[in-house]
């Protein structure tokens, strides 16, 4: 895996834009599973598939899949992370979870999810981390002071609540009641 420069990256971000939030902004109609042909996505956004094909091999978050369809045309999808706004059934298998999952917080965050729990807000599912070091990093991308939270998975599978997990390792549910949250470490541990 080679580091994106920071223009690649520019042109990652752009990608997670259109293909997460905003396809519209590209003139781009997501299928009902999240999907758009490499070829549309690649005339909207003006780049050469060498291009794609280097920032989805080396995003460091694995944010896109690319899969060829029997027609023999390539579709291209971000992994997970989609708005509420932008409807899509990533058509993932429920899994079942490891014991424990992680999710990466603010800390000005903590009393209202151990309060009411996580909720997908802005997006379409709660994302847990499978480790302690990734729900950091993704803590840190909107804070420096990251509390990171423990959620029983197991415990809340075999009550019920459904688990999938994406194709990057991203596990996605529906919500985490408090219940089956607590504090894991914070920034100062």
């Amino acid at each position: 895996m080679n580091v994106l420069t920071r223009d690649q990256v520019r042109v990652s971000r752009r990608i997670s834009l259109v293909l997460r939030h905003r396809p519209e902004s590209a003139g781009l109609t997501l299928d009902a599973n999240g999907w758009v042909p490499v070829a549309d996505l690649l005339a909207a956004l003006r780049l050469s598939r060498a291009e794609l094909d280097l920032i989805v091999e080396n995003n460091d978050k694995s944010r896109f899949a690319i899969a060829r369809r029997a027609d023999g045309t390539d579709w291209i999808r971000a992994s997970q992370g989609h708005s509420s706004r932008v409807r899509v059934d990533l058509d993932l298998p429920a899994a079942d979870p490891p014991e424990v999952l992680f999710h990466g917080t603010p800390r000005e965050n903590l009393d209202p999810i151990l309060r009411d729990g996580l909720r997908p807000r802005t997006r379409n599912h709660v994302h847990l981390s499978p480790d302690v070091p990734t729900a950091l990093v993704v803590g840190r991308r909107r804070s420096a002071d990251v509390v990171v939270l423990e959620v029983s998975a197991a415990a809340m599978a075999e009550s019920g609540h459904v688990f999938h997990r994406s194709d990057n390792g991203v596990w996605l549910t529906a919500v985490v009641p408090p219940t089956w949250i607590s504090v894991k470490r914070t920034n100062t541990e």
